[in-house]
């Protein structure tokens, strides 16, 4: 892998980090407990990391982020990602997951069925419990049979998916646990 370079900037959510290489992003997190936090979990991924200005396509993605969590639409199917260190199958799930537009959303045993594997959705929850793109491959998105909710591998779990669907509209505003993690965003009426 080439030279990781980072990030961190802030969100409506919380301060989110960015990790990059020549090919694109490699890592995007959501907020930590702290950016300590998040700063240990970038170091134990990329030990080597050092913090840079983003190039001007990684700080397009950064506004993207920005505004997506402020509860604009943004499609962030076209933010260079590099997928060479993960394995074949978590890269066919990523690209089926980074199609779900603002707003929508699909559940696992969908997104195996379009991958042609019915009987996959254990493992397509497994790989986007290991997504390393959060927010841009929109695991958040992905519910389980049913409608449930399915996990969510973020701090906060199933509270921070709550969130940030209620962000994009997918889903009512409807529990209050998720503004403890997440708290919701200034001048929203109906919140």
């Amino acid at each position: 892998m080439s030279e990781v370079s980072f990030t961190f900037f802030e969100t409506a959510v919380g301060r989110c980090g960015i990790a990059w290489g020549g090919r694109g992003a490699v890592s995007v997190l959501l907020p930590e407990k702290s950016e300590a936090a998040s700063r240990s979990r970038l170091a134990r991924r990329f030990p080597d990391a050092r913090e840079a200005v983003p190039p001007p396509e990684i700080q397009r993605a950064i506004d993207d982020i920005v505004a997506l969590l402020a509860g604009e639409r943004r499609d962030l199917s076209d933010v260079p990602l590099d997928f060479e260190s993960l394995p074949a199958f978590h890269r066919r799930v990523y690209e089926v997951a980074r199609a779900i537009p603002p707003g929508s959303t699909i559940s696992y045993g969908e997104i195996a069925a379009r991958l042609g594997e019915p009987r996959a959705a254990r493992e397509v929850g497994e790989a986007l419990g290991k997504n390393p793109f959060l927010i841009v491959v929109p695991c958040h998105r992905v519910l389980a049979a049913g409608g449930k909710l399915g996990g969510f591998s973020a701090r906060g779990g199933v509270a921070t998916k709550l969130r940030l669907l209620e962000i994009e509209g997918a889903l009512k505003p409807r529990r209050r646990c998720c503004s403890r993690i997440f708290p919701a965003r200034s001048g929203r009426s109906g919140s």
